[in-house]
């Protein structure tokens, strides 16, 4: 690109983290201690010391990974008003919006999404936006259809008025917005854009509840009779900005790839890679973007700020993907189910970015083009046309592919003159069979073999040598919805974990491209912290019967308040309490976010994580295939009343039993306790205050359990889940007495 002056694009600083380094060490130090204490004891205890010594020496091993992530931490201020003096020609960029499921992912929400991608500050002739729906339901075509049509006066009035927030529903539902200082004529506009905006949700509230928007005639025939497991590829431009005009409206493409019962279709990386191919054909932009269906644009100026980090890098090498922090909208006061992340991505993230960069989250990132074709750093700029001939063998056999993916890779990518040209060559490359003999999901493209696509794309990508840079400009680039009720939380949880370990145990894990290819080792570390996440179950697990079993069966497996150790464990536990406290204070989040964060730390590792872990055994057992579960989305955290927001919620689900058994077991033992039914100790080892401790942390952590044995409805325990649950204490209780009596 050419440029005419030197203005700045982008500034690289690096944080003071003095105190924070000090605070780690000396926890470290706190934790070496008490494993010394272990080995110099273990032979005059049993069984449950070296339980706890295994257990702890897990838990020292993934704080000093913690501590390695976090050791130093980078900021990227990117500064996208300097972006047009100094680049003569912006590039074009695609980006991509998946969805899978009408009912899960309501179409209102992705219109939304849509509707704000279309009307970010960029020139629209630059942009094209496609739709991945993965659920072929019409709905979700006739909503896009009606979308385009209000995009034509939605548009035009952001950029007119210079509107901040381009997702309808938010800006609209924004009650601070005042008209004291606005003309005459905004306020006219702001009526007629609401009005038809309500027009628009009517419309597809109605075609919502008959289920069927049209009578599957015209536009709406290739729907009829369409199951969405087994259907062929339906592609249809929806808006195409012919001219070329700058103050237009971006390209919109809509995109249900060919699904067949006897071959697989890869979940989201399968949508993603049909959306790469059909986007290479129709408009072959050099970046692509990618968001969930629920992740609006918060900051219309997101490709302006991404476009000073891909641009403004010294190499390419340094600016493989640009990925912004998933943040979230209308969450839940004091996120009771501690899933929005704000101290991860604030602490952990800015970690990763002084090493080789953030791990892509699978929504809210820029990918250069020919990096997701397979380019290695190494070949940037000795690329030649031999070395394409051999590439391009592996794109498959559209020839209108490979000559589009030729220009991409050889840095040309002068789109084709009309998307509508490449209508029947992108039918061909959206076909389920069109994989086959190629090496889209393998070598190149979104990744197979991991319900984590995101995660092991991105660390392919990293174990070439790329790197990635983290971006969080004021204010927030994308915003999205978290999931609001219990049975929500958990199935993301679980389809995480499941995804990642099936990343560990494979050819794909970490250590092995740290030891035969370019991963850097603190890389590595970070990779192994997030992957083994089901693994940490296990401890965790163990670790919270421990107290059960020494209070039951009157033993002990921490020191007595009369050891010098003890001591120790108190500052442990204070000194983490304070420290993870002040991360959440200094993020602007309460002390109750911090207790529901550690509360469900416990739980999500007890249960979710668990079941993840279980799932994959079961997999590499043969026994059973992992399952991609779509995670329910709701367009406001208002749904709910203000009575039920943030109480826990439950379902049939079995997952959770484990968590139910936990609470029953750490209840039945404090009554133990302080009835003072244990039997006579052993050689003076009894239970003593640690375990009562231990026992009463637990109890409050599992403390929505308690509720959920009382409650009704979906606030409720189920009756089958207790029975179960009741049955594992039981039969716990019963071989904690039998090892009394052996």
């Amino acid at each position: 690109m050419a440029t005419t002056n030197f203005l700045p694009l982008c500034d690289k600083t690096t944080r003071k983290n003095t105190a924070q380094r000090a605070i780690d060490i000396i926890i470290l130090f706190l934790l070496l201690s008490l494993l010394v204490y272990r080995i110099l004891l273990l032979k005059d205890h049993g069984l449950t010391w070296l339980l706890a010594f295994l257990c702890e020496s897990w838990f020292t091993f993934t704080w000093v990974l913690v501590m390695s992530i976090k050791w130093n931490r980078v900021e990227y201020k990117t500064y996208p008003d300097n972006l047009l003096p100094r680049v003569t020609e912006l590039p074009s960029v695609d980006m991509f919006v998946t969805t899978a499921d009408s009912v899960l992912e309501p179409p209102i929400i992705t219109i939304n999404t849509v509707l704000s991608l279309l009307a970010v500050d960029y020139p629209a002739h630059k942009l094209a936006c496609y739709v991945s729906d993965d659920g072929c339901s019409p709905l979700t075509y006739y909503s896009l259809s009606e979308a385009s049509k209000f995009a034509r006066h939605w548009v035009p009035f952001c950029k007119k008025y210079n509107i901040q927030v381009r997702a309808p529903f938010r800006y609209f539902a924004d009650k601070s917005l005042t008209f004291s200082d606005s003309s005459w004529e905004f306020q006219q506009e702001w009526k007629r854009m609401k009005v038809e905006y309500e027009q628009l949700c009517h419309k597809v509230e109605d075609a919502s509840q008959k289920f069927m928007p049209s009578d599957f005639r015209g536009e709406f025939a290739e729907f009829l009779n369409v199951d969405r497991k087994n259907h062929p590829a339906i592609i249809k431009v929806m808006c195409e900005n012919k001219e070329g005009l700058a103050d237009g409206l971006p390209h919109l493409v809509y995109v249900s790839r060919e699904k067949q019962h006897k071959h697989p279709h890869h979940y989201k990386a399968g949508a993603m890679n049909v959306l790469t191919r059909v986007s290479g054909l129709m408009s072959n932009a050099p970046y692509m973007l990618n968001v969930d269906c629920d992740m609006f644009v918060n900051n219309p100026k997101v490709v302006l700020h991404a476009m000073c980090l891909l641009l403004g890098s010294k190499s390419e090498k340094e600016s493989a993907y640009i990925q912004f922090p998933q943040m979230f909208y209308d969450g839940l006061k004091d996120d009771p189910y501690g899933n929005q992340l704000v101290v991860m991505f604030e602490y952990m993230t800015h970690g990763l970015t002084a090493h080789q960069g953030p791990l892509y989250g699978g929504t809210g990132c820029f990918h250069r083009r020919k990096i997701i074709y397979g380019l290695y750093p190494d070949n940037v700029e000795s690329i030649n046309g031999k070395l394409v001939e051999n590439w391009l063998l592996e794109f498959g056999s559209s020839k209108e592919l490979i000559k589009s993916a030729a220009h991409a890779l050889k840095g040309n990518t002068d789109p084709p003159n009309h998307l509508s040209d490449s209508i029947e060559a992108a039918h061909q490359v959206a076909n389920c069979s069109y994989e086959y003999n190629s090496s889209w999901g393998t070598e190149l493209g979104w990744r197979y073999g991991s319900a984590t696509e995101d995660v092991l794309t991105g660390l392919t990508i990293h174990k070439k040598g790329w790197k990635s840079v983290f971006c969080t400009p004021n204010p927030p680039a994308f915003l999205g919805c978290a999931p609001s009720g219990g049975p929500a939380a958990m199935t993301q949880q679980k389809r995480w974990v499941t995804g990642l370990l099936e990343i560990l145990v494979s050819k794909n894990c970490p250590i092995f491209a740290a030891l035969f290819e370019k991963l850097q080792f603190r890389q590595c570390l970070a990779y192994l912290w997030l992957l083994y996440w089901g693994l940490r179950s296990i401890p965790e697990l163990c670790y919270a019967a421990l107290p059960v079993y020494c209070i039951i069966t009157n033993s002990s497996f921490l020191p007595k308040v009369d050891e010098p150790v003890f001591w120790v464990l108190v500052a442990l536990f204070v000194i983490y309490s304070l420290y993870t406290l002040s991360e959440y204070l200094r993020t602007g989040q309460s002390i109750r976010a911090w207790w529901n964060s550690q509360r469900m730390a416990r739980i999500t590792t007890i249960t979710a994580w668990f079941f993840g872990l279980l799932s994959v055994v079961l997999k590499l057992l043969g026994i059973s295939e992992t399952v991609f579960e779509v995670t329910k989305k709701d367009q406001s955290g208002d749904s709910m009343n203000d009575n039920d927001a943030g109480r826990f919620t439950f379902d049939e689900s079995p997952i959770f039993v484990p968590g139910t058994t936990i609470f029953l077991l750490h209840l039945t033992a404090l009554i133990v306790s302080f009835l003072k039914l244990q039997p006579l100790a052993h050689d003076g080892h009894g239970s003593g205050l640690g375990e009562v401790l231990c026992s009463v942390w637990l109890l409050l952590c599992f403390w929505p359990f308690l509720k959920g044995l009382f409650g009704k409805g979906k606030h409720g325990i189920p009756i089958s889940t207790i029975c179960k649950a009741a049955a594992l204490a039981l039969l716990f209780l019963h071989l904690c007495r039998w090892t009394t009596m052996g």
